[in-house]
């Protein structure tokens, strides 16, 4: 166990010179009240989006783990349920947001206080709901809404709490480095329960999205790059066509095919470092081997 010290909202305090300082300029002092209040706000706020993204990241990524679960143990009805889908979202939420807290050193107090505010307001309406006063749409809004102002309570409430020593292991930070390839897995567990074969139109997307980055972040200048770029949208748009054209099976390993070997595309630019930032290359190359297992499964297992 390695023990490192993360601050959440402040920074590092630097220590007085030991010389008394220069006098400033009487605009500069004058301004010092009005700013202090004005960086603890935009901290407050900064720190409520940055729960509310990985709230919202909680639910997307293990949404689909819920899903396989309730696939795979007959309880997909029952998860269906208003009452417990509420619960279940809640759970997810503060998953997310448990894992960004910590990771902000805020004490386990604080984290606490967040997760209650997910949970208590569905606990609440829960009881009318079950009592048939509410329906399931007002019960998923009201708990959301009610949610809102439970963050901004607990928020200002920790808003000038010093920040807690983490210890992370050793094999959590390794797989904290691998974030890309492990967010790919996880979009990818629900295909495995009821593996099926995409369409061949969604192999666009692999060409597609190095072209629009590397527009996006102005790396498609260097010598050869837009025109290799433009190459692999030209092969895989003819491998689209030909799926299109042919049907049947053969259309089903094509698109398999062009899903696996775009993976030695990401290879390629992961190592090479270019056009894309290498997180989405190392994404993409687990996320297309994934996707291409999964369609081979499908075919494997299905008559022709």
């Amino acid at each position: 166990m390695e023990k490192t010290e993360l601050y959440a909202d402040t920074a590092t305090a630097v220590p007085p010179p030991a010389t008394a300082p220069t006098a400033q300029p009487a605009a500069s002092d004058a301004a010092l009240p009005d700013a202090a209040p004005a960086a603890g706000a935009r901290r407050l706020l900064w720190h409520l989006g940055e729960m509310a993204l990985a709230m919202l990241a909680g639910m997307l990524l293990l949404g689909s783990l819920w899903d396989a679960a309730g696939a795979v143990s007959g309880l997909a009805g029952a998860l269906r349920r208003p009452d417990v889908a509420a619960l279940v979202m809640a759970t997810n939420m503060t998953v997310g947001m448990t894992v960004w807290m910590r990771y902000r050193a805020h004490h386990w107090r604080a984290v606490g206080e967040m997760a209650a505010a997910m949970y208590v307001p569905f606990l609440l309406l829960i009881v009318p709901f079950r009592a048939g006063l509410v329906d399931a749409d007002a019960l998923l809004l009201g708990g959301h809404l009610l949610m809102i102002p439970a963050m901004v309570l607990v928020a200002v409430r920790h808003r000038h709490e010093a920040p807690a020593p983490v210890r992370r292991n050793r094999v959590v930070v390794a797989l904290a480095h691998r974030w890309p390839a492990g967010l790919a897995l996880l979009l990818t567990v629900d295909m495995w329960v009821d593996p099926s074969v995409l369409s061949p139109w969604t192999m666009l997307v692999l060409p597609g999205g190095y072209l629009v980055i590397g527009m996006a972040r102005r790396t498609l200048g260097g010598r050869g790059v837009l025109a290799t770029q433009l190459a692999g949208l030209a092969v895989w748009v003819a491998l689209i066509l030909v799926a299109v054209t042919v049907g049947g099976r053969t259309a089903d390993w094509l698109v398999a095919i062009g899903w696996l070997v775009h993976a030695g595309w990401d290879v390629v630019h992961h190592r090479k470092r270019r056009v894309v930032p290498r997180g989405y290359a190392e994404f993409c190359v687990v996320l297309d081997v994934a996707v291409a297992a999964v369609m081979v499964l499908a075919i494997l297992t299905t008559d022709a």
